[in-house]
């Protein structure tokens, strides 16, 4: 193998890809990336078995061939090089790396045992922007739950509908719901672990194009740019989410997102966790009182709102509360809210698209 490319986009490529190299795996051989050159092109591919990214790009290759190389070495080196030109060549799985002025040579390996990719048949293809995924991706993923008891609760569910997509993730404390308007010309439904969403929205480009999505048995598939990338699915039967939703409310208010914020914010300065990091709220005619205290003091906050119905005192984990909001994009945002042991589901004004919903925690009566 001998090639010559382009630094900063082979820096890029290799960026995309150790996105799929997890630090815990046992096999070295998946501590690598695969590299293969033909055709005036180079391919990276990583993979974890769950994750597993190909990305292309271009460059002068004099001799094709195929290598693995340490995804983590590898990449530190060409970060570190200062010109824009690299010369790459193999022999005898000894990788030369001539940049400028610097030289290095590291071992590789063999290719043949590098794990396949999955085989994709592209029965339910469609496609989403990259702002409507980045956004599903972002205002869902967060809520997932973090206990591998109960793997399916740990994914983001993509529930496929006439026409539209629901991504939801719950773990049992709160749930976010983000909307997507789309007829993908199937029903379905699949659960994508958390962990890839999160690695494939670092890699997404803020480009216009769409994402192409292929959604398999026991895969789903991105297409974008030079870059694929796979996830395995989650099996199992997630939540009944709808039956925690509801239509009416004996108490819908609307706040300025960002005073409310900054006042929980302060409270929690004062919950303690292993009270359940609890801060009280009481709504009161056209005012909500946000109170903590613990051992060491207490904090009450005042904020306005525009109050329908009745009063109503509950409490939550700040934490939750303000993890929600804070992804929120609206000034201002609903409160609904029925008692003080049903959940508070939390909208944006003017966006039914997105819910989020957490329960309370009991106060003593």
């Amino acid at each position: 193998m001998k090639f010559k490319i382009n630094r900063k986009d082979l820096a890029k490529h290799i960026f995309i890809v150790q996105r799929a190299i997890s630090a815990r795996t046992t096999m070295q051989i998946l501590e690598g990336i695969l590299i293969k050159s033909k055709d005036n092109k180079i391919s990276l591919t990583a993979t974890d078995t769950e994750i597993s990214i190909v990305t292309e790009t271009s460059a002068l290759v004099e001799e094709e061939g195929q290598i693995v190389v340490n995804g983590r070495l590898f990449g530190n080196i060409i970060r570190k090089l200062n010109n824009d030109d690299i010369f790459i060549k193999v022999e005898n799985f000894n990788m030369n790396i001539k940049c400028g002025n610097s030289e290095f040579n590291i071992s590789v390996q063999n290719a043949e045992g590098y794990p396949a990719l999955p085989n994709i048949k592209k029965d339910k293809v469609f496609s989403l922007s990259v702002d409507e995924l980045k956004s599903a991706i972002r205002k869902t993923s967060f809520a997932v739950s973090l206990d591998e008891t109960r793997m399916e609760f740990t994914g983001v569910y993509m529930d496929f509908l006439q026409d539209y997509i629901n991504f939801v993730a719950l773990d049992g404390f709160r749930m976010a719901i983000m909307k997507i308007n789309k007829n993908t010309g199937f029903t379905s439904s699949a659960i994508v672990p958390s962990r890839s969403f999160v690695e494939l929205e670092k890699i997404l480009d803020d480009d216009k194009k769409d994402i192409v999505i292929n959604l398999e048995s026991n895969n789903i598939v991105f297409e974008f740019g030079n870059t694929v990338f796979y996830s395995t699915l989650i099996s199992g039967k997630f939540f009944d989410y709808e039956n925690l939703l509801r239509d009416s409310y004996k108490i819908q208010t609307s706040v300025i997102r960002s005073e409310f914020q900054s006042a929980f914010e302060r409270a929690s300065l004062l919950a303690r966790e292993d009270r359940a990091n609890l801060v009280e709220m009481t709504l009161n005619n056209e005012e909500i009182y946000i109170d903590s205290k613990s051992e060491i003091g207490n904090v009450h906050e005042v904020i306005n709102c525009s109050q329908i119905g009745e009063n109503l005192k509950i409490a939550f984990n700040s934490r939750y509360i303000l993890e929600g909001i804070k992804i929120m994009e609206t000034d201002n945002i609903i409160l609904n809210l029925t008692d003080f042991i049903n959940p508070c589901i939390i909208k944006e004004e003017d966006n039914e698209d997105y819910i989020y919903l957490v329960l309370p925690v009991r106060l003593a009566q």
